[in-house]
């Protein structure tokens, strides 16, 4: 369905990302209030995501297998990095089918997604270039030209910038078709440049057991687990351990496993009734026995108490605006629209 449409979260847990076959878990690493925007715009062949985040996070991100996926970075003040490789202005990402990565950022940052159908994008590349992508089998890192880059994020950012501001444009067919014909062009000449950073096995390999290394906490998030544990349970000596969660989380196994769970615990905060839920019994059961070093932890994580963010924001999560379709957009063309 053409629409486009734009939210606002403040709990980190309750981000969603719009696009089928996409998931993302997030992990703050930085005290302050989360704060994060995720704009989308559906046309007819491309799908479009801006997401702003201004606190320092780690992002787990899962992709499908049935689009395809290109990201880059649209503006940070420090690199984005991308499995331990740092993201600079004017490179692309051409995921991998089923690509899963760690994305992190030590500041406030900016990042674009694009999805579109494989056979779309294949048929574009014939008309524009005689000859199909070549679809990579692992994540492939591209330094188009810089006005070819250019072209791209000043697309895809006035897309997304019509979608918060002006979304009744977008209901235009000939506005929309222009935008997606400009952005189709310059994406795929952009995807025909060569590999533009070294080491893609090595990555493959570090991503694989990272990958595992999520899967395990997901399935065994209420308590710590030891770095023997750990090990075991990914399949790794613990050296190789240490050295893909230092290259792609900047932090040790068992510091990433303790901020993830304090994480999951303000995430039950957030969603709990104070009236009701107490902190020690939300903490016990993440695995948290030591309620005085797990507030500790939690103050110096999130810059304020457990009992502050049960009692002052409970009713924190998210603020949507409603999605806004191409038959609604004409109903509402004459109201106001105000940047959020």
């Amino acid at each position: 369905m053409i629409g486009c449409g734009t939210t606002t979260y403040t709990d980190p847990d309750a981000l969603r990302v719009t696009v089928p076959g996409a998931t993302v878990n997030l992990v703050v690493t930085g005290p302050g209030s989360f704060r994060s925007r995720l704009t989308w715009v559906n046309m007819r062949r491309l799908r479009l995501i801006l997401v702003d985040a201004i606190r320092p996070r780690i992002a787990f991100v899962s992709l499908g297998s049935t689009p395809a996926f290109v990201s880059f970075p649209v503006r940070s003040d420090s690199p984005v990095v991308w499995n331990g490789v740092p993201m600079r202005n004017g490179m692309l990402l051409f995921h991998a089918r089923r690509d899963q990565f760690h994305q992190r950022s030590s500041g406030t940052s900016r990042w674009g997604l694009i999805a579109l159908a494989r056979d779309d994008l294949a048929a574009h590349a014939r008309t524009l270039l005689g000859a199909e992508p070549t679809w990579p089998q692992t994540t492939k890192f591209l330094r188009p030209p810089s006005s070819l880059f250019a072209d791209i994020r000043r697309l895809h950012t006035q897309a997304c910038g019509l979608a918060r501001t002006r979304p009744d444009m977008l209901a235009h067919r000939e506005v929309a078709r222009a935008l997606e014909q400009d952005l189709l062009h310059a994406l795929v000449n952009a995807l025909a440049g060569p590999e533009a950073c070294d080491g893609a096995t090595r990555r493959q390999r570090h991503a694989a057991i990272m990958a595992r290394f999520e899967k395990m906490l997901a399935a065994q998030s209420d308590r710590q687990l030891s770095m023997a544990e750990l090990c075991a349970s990914v399949g790794v000596p613990e050296r190789a351990l240490r050295l893909c969660c230092e290259e792609f989380l900047g932090l040790s196994p068992t510091a990433y496993v303790r901020l993830r769970r304090l994480n999951l615990v303000r995430a039950a905060l957030l969603r709990s009734d104070p009236a009701i839920a107490t902190v020690s019994g939300v903490a016990r059961h993440h695995g948290f026995s030591e309620l005085g070093r797990f507030a500790a932890a939690y103050r110096v994580a999130f810059g304020e108490s457990p009992s502050t963010t049960l009692q002052g924001r409970s009713s924190a999560g998210r603020s949507a605006e409603s999605p806004i379709d191409r038959r609604q957009v004409r109903r509402s063309r004459d109201q106001p629209i105000v940047e959020p």
